[in-house]
């Protein structure tokens, strides 16, 4: 989805700016940034996928059989072409690779994190990806080396890698199948295949010492990831939620400084890419070195098809592409570079490319600190660096001291591409991170059957706050089980439903930090009923713990206490009524759709 458009991803729309929206015929995926790979939150076009999930299952490999089940669907005729876009959660946390994969890894990265590096190092120069005279840039200062480690520490962290290396295999082989299903349609050679491998830089997101709930992390609840120092195998499976460490993101960087999030640097923003088509590319295995950014990839697609940018879409003028086709390289590898000039910027690190020169800029906020801020918004006040890349590919000796006058003109452009682009330089924190909710300041809402796929932020707001949750239903004769209202999913989040046997269970989960289990005494018997959940929230903290009760028509049958809650559960699960569309909060297999009738659920915020 486009950008802030998070506050449309509910089924009352509008959905123009949903995928089948902005053009696409078919839609099959998720409109988070990440989902569980064992029971995502998907949607078909705009409708949210409600399924049993088969024993084995796994994300990736769905979204590669459906795009390959669309793509043989596509050719009816030799001249019909297609377009696909497959774009898969792998390997953006949670690491969640099938089982069998990990055990390819195991002992892969007993050696750590400073070692691999420089193992990466001396690979990349001996294929000559990188140049003979690059500089291994070292470690920075805020993250620890692998000795400082403890062995615990150190046996769980190399089986975070493993989680990590498993995945991105596994996740290649499901792109590998698209590339086998254009080959056996007798579609691969005249098929442009576009492989972009990353996300602005291997994330760091997990923290320093890896993380085994990384959400929670974010939100300065930290994970207790010694706890399977002795079991290290047991941060693989479905029931996980792990991230591995900001070292390893370091790691992954190799030869660059930084990571994610630190757009300054090459660490942050440069991955690799691989386009492939083999009856007009002849270089096979060939290396470009010209400077391309994401950016360029429309403009390529359009040049190589012969089709024009369009002056106007549904009557709205377009602005000319910031990005420059990248077929002028195709068959001259040494072709005078056309893309000049690059922005970049994240949370207020920056930077700007321009003919074979980069300015830097690093706000100094570790990027594992998401909602922290750096020091106040005087970006005025920023240390600036500068690189000679046709002379220093990874950013090892700063210039600035050196060549003042050319930084000065570089910040100077900078400004100006912001401006041209609207960047709005800030510091991350809660607030400015908020984006608009439809519930806005309503207190009572009321929802009935039906209500699916709400994303987490247009649902009503009972993390941190006093509310009440009350379901009202009718068991037939033999009982009823199934979900009644859920918010939220595995990492954190709460459901209220009636358990296999029918009796009432209200199951809240923040991360690692504090779960919760209210269970009735008794299955409710055949007959209509009023189940209701209070929360009384303590103290003037941001994120209070307080008092849940669990009532059975009017009367109390369990109540316990949180220490404190979450200002967010998720960025992808959503809020349901009478069955679950994502992961399980809770010990019940979703979607486990309520048998009994649901005549509504209201919640009032207190």
């Amino acid at each position: 989805m486009a950008p802030g458009a998070g506050l449309e991803a509910s089924q009352t729309g509008p959905f123009t700016r949903w995928p089948t929206g902005a053009g696409f015929d078919k839609f099959y995926g998720f409109l988070g940034g990440e989902t569980d790979q064992y029971e995502p939150t998907l949607y078909d076009g705009t409708a949210p996928v409600v399924r049993e999930r088969a024993p084995g299952y796994h994300l990736t490999e769905d979204l590669a059989e459906q795009a390959i089940a669309w793509m043989q669907m596509q050719r009816r005729g030799p001249a019909r072409p297609f377009f696909v876009y497959f774009c898969a959660c792998a390997t953006h946390a949670p690491l969640q690779p099938p089982a069998d994969w990990v055990q390819r890894y195991r002992g892969k990265f007993d050696q750590g994190w400073d070692r691999l590096r420089e193992e990466t190092f001396a690979r990349q120069q001996a294929a000559g990806v990188i140049p003979r005279d690059a500089v291994l840039t070292p470690r920075p200062d805020a993250l620890p080396a692998w000795d400082s480690l403890t062995p615990e520490e150190q046996r769980v962290s190399a089986r975070l890698m493993e989680l990590y290396a498993a995945f991105l295999a596994h996740t290649d082989a499901q792109v590998g199948r698209l590339r086998d299903a254009l080959k056996d349609m007798d579609q691969y050679d005249n098929t442009l295949f576009v492989y972009i491998v990353g996300d602005n830089g291997a994330s760091a997101e997990g923290g320093l010492k890896g993380s085994s709930n990384y959400m929670g992390d974010l939100q300065g609840l930290i994970s207790d990831v010694a706890r399977f120092g002795d079991a290290p195998q047991t941060l693989a499976g479905e029931n996980t939620y792990a991230h591995y460490n900001a070292g390893w993101a370091w790691g992954t960087n190799t030869p660059f400084q930084w990571t994610k999030q630190v757009a300054s640097h090459l660490g942050g923003t440069r991955n690799p890419m691989v386009l492939a088509w083999p009856e007009r590319i002849r270089d096979r295995g060939g290396l470009r070195e010209q400077f391309g950014h994401v950016n360029d990839i429309v403009p390529t697609i359009l040049e190589v098809t012969g089709i024009a940018a369009p002056a106007s879409v549904d009557g709205v003028a377009q602005r000319p592409m910031d990005g420059v086709s990248l077929a002028y390289s195709f068959d001259d590898a040494k072709a005078a570079e056309r893309h000049t000039t690059q922005y970049f910027e994240i949370f207020g690190n920056r930077s700007i490319y321009h003919e074979g020169w980069m300015a830097s800029a690093f706000r100094g906020r570790a990027p594992w600190q998401v909602i922290s801020a750096a020091r106040g918004e005087d970006f005025g006040a920023d240390r600036w660096e500068l690189y000679d890349l046709r002379a220093d590919f990874s950013q090892g000796t700063d210039l600035a001291a050196r060549e003042p006058a050319r930084l000065r003109e570089l910040q100077q452009l900078f400004e100006q591409q912001a401006d041209a682009n609207n960047v709005l330089l800030h510091n991350p924190t809660p607030e400015n991170m908020r984006f608009p909710s439809l519930a806005a300041d309503r207190t009572r809402f009321s929802y009935r059957p039906g209500t699916l796929g709400v994303a987490e932020k247009e649902a009503p707001n009972t993390k941190t706050r006093s509310h009440a949750i009350e379901a009202r239903v009718r068991v037939p004769q033999g009982g009823a089980h199934g979900v009644l209202a859920t918010l939220g999913g595995r990492s954190a989040g709460w459901s209220l439903y009636l358990d296999a046997q029918g009796v009432p269970v209200y199951r809240l989960r923040i991360f690692d930090a504090e779960e919760l289990t209210l269970r009735g005494s008794t299955a409710l018997p055949a007959g209509e009923h009023v189940l209701r959940v209070e929360f009384a929230a303590s103290g003037k903290s941001p994120v209070p713990g307080g008092t849940l009760r669990l009532l059975v028509n009017g009367t109390e049958t369990a109540r316990g206490e949180v220490k404190r809650t979450a200002t967010m559960y998720s960025i992808d699960e959503t809020f349901d009524i009478g069955l679950d569309t994502g992961s399980s909060p809770a010990d019940y297999r979703a979607p486990f759709p309520f048998t009994g009738t649901l005549q509504r659920v209201d919640v009032e915020l207190l």
